[in-house]
């Protein structure tokens, strides 16, 4: 037997400050959809999750309610895990940053890119906004805020290391622009434009205005700043310069990247950059995805619109939720959410449509043949429009995965449903049910 070829997907490692929201839930049940795709295709995956648990928040968030920052990532990091159990989520592998095997893999990161001459020690003054844990010179900012978050940004001035993300602006623009490294392509353009055109500038990747982090280890008053830490972990997941995992060999590059749009500039500019310089292959998709959003705006714990998924999950159910993210959410796009455009989608897509068919089908089947059809078969030509969209609706399903595109492929999917509730109400297998010489014809209708 041959072996299976390996498919490597990741979620972005999410940063436990607060409790997960439905915002989450999309990123990991879209890539869990694509692991159990590719699953059932026989290959061999990987699926990455976790939580990146270092940086200034949640210094500052486990000072406020009394804790070690240790004791409160671990609760955090808890109530994720619930979630992924109670929404089916089939990671084979969790990651934190809090990891002794991530930190000893972080230390030799930052050591190697400065051994090689990609890290210097300098001085950083300008703007950085907390929640984002991003530093921002004025002329980045939009109205005096985080062109990221829109939250307001403090003055900062204190010694740090850099990365030099400017050596590698060319081979950045070319992997943007003339590569499907990032789907959707349209979004290339705007990065080009808005980073790398005015001027790629090097990157502050230590800190050493606060202490909850992995520690430079010739340096100690400094720690890794969060890119390095946090990027980093979709290779020491694997093993890359740790002991824990030896499967670095088998799984990269990744398949597939999946983040939301916040933060699509650190995966597609920051990431392939420190790539480079440690020369190692590059991934081969990064797919990102809009917000969830609620009457048009982001959710954010701020301003209280943030839906609950256990308490969404009690309401309609995990695969309810499941289905409906997956079918409202096109790559790229926002999708706003409200309880009426769930509901709608549930009873239109998965009762009145595949349900109905499912239902009209196996009652039939059961009252005309005791749940058993029988081998005779009689054929006629309005069977062959289903037969046909039933076989060319596999490599588009394919097609549409390929580049994650999900809300495609169950469109396409549904093509067939819809036309399959067709061919019951065009067939009329109640009335071929009444005449006993049209058995044969009654079972071929109901086996397509």
């Amino acid at each position: 037997m041959s072996e299976k070829k390996p498919f490597y997907i990741t979620t972005p490692i999410y940063y436990p400050s607060g409790n997960p929201h439905i915002g989450h839930c999309y990123t990991t049940v879209a890539c869990d959809s694509i692991a159990r795709y590719r699953r059932m295709q026989g290959r061999n995956v990987m699926f990455l999750t976790g939580t990146d648990e270092h940086g200034l928040k949640i210094e500052q968030k486990a000072k406020d309610a009394g804790i070690t920052p240790q004791k409160y990532v671990d609760g955090i990091v808890e109530i994720f895990k619930k979630l992924w159990s109670y929404m089916n989520i089939s990671y084979d592998r969790y990651i934190r940053t809090t990891d002794d095997y991530h930190v000893e893999s972080v230390q030799k990161i930052f050591k190697a890119l400065y051994d090689k001459g990609y890290i210097y020690k300098g001085k950083y003054v300008g703007k950085y906004c907390t929640p984002c844990e991003s530093f921002w010179t004025p002329s980045q900012l939009k109205n005096g805020k985080c062109p990221d978050c829109g939250r307001d940004v403090i003055d900062a001035e204190e010694e740090a290391y850099f990365f030099k993300m400017s050596l590698f602006a060319e081979r950045l623009e070319d992997l943007l622009l003339n590569t499907d490294y990032l789907q959707p392509k349209s979004r290339a353009v705007e990065l080009v434009n808005n980073f790398i055109k005015p001027g790629l500038e090097d990157l502050c990747v230590s800190r050493t205005s606060f202490t909850w982090g992995v520690p430079v280890t010739f340096d100690t008053k400094h720690v890794v700043y969060v890119w390095i830490d946090a990027l980093s972990n979709y290779v020491t997941a694997l093993g890359y310069d740790n002991g824990k995992y030896n499967d670095f060999d088998t799984f990269w590059p990744a398949d597939v990247h999946m983040v939301a749009k916040d933060i699509m500039r650190f995966h597609a500019l920051i990431w392939p950059a420190m790539l480079m310089a440690l020369e190692l292959p590059l991934p081969k998709h990064l797919a990102v995805h809009g917000w969830i959003t609620f009457n048009g705006d982001k959710m954010s714990k701020s301003k209280g619109n943030v839906v609950d998924p256990f308490i969404l999950g009690e309401r309609y159910g995990c695969d309810s939720i499941r289905y409906h993210i997956l079918r409202e959410m096109a790559l790229g796009a926002d999708s706003d959410f409200s309880n009426e455009i769930l509901i709608n989608r549930i009873n239109s897509d998965l009762a009145n449509g595949f349900g109905n068919l499912v239902s009209r089908t196996v009652a039939m089947a059961d009252k005309y043949f005791g749940g058993t059809l029988p081998s005779e078969r009689e054929e006629a030509p309005v069977d062959k429009e289903l037969i046909d969209l039933a076989l060319s609706i596999c490599p588009k399903v394919d097609e549409f995965i390929d580049n994650t595109q999900i809300k495609q492929a169950l469109e396409t999917i549904f093509t067939l449903v819809d036309r399959a509730n067709k061919y019951i109400d065009e067939t009329e297998p109640w009335k071929l049910g009444k005449d006993e010489t049209k058995k044969a014809r009654l079972a071929t209708v109901l086996y397509n």
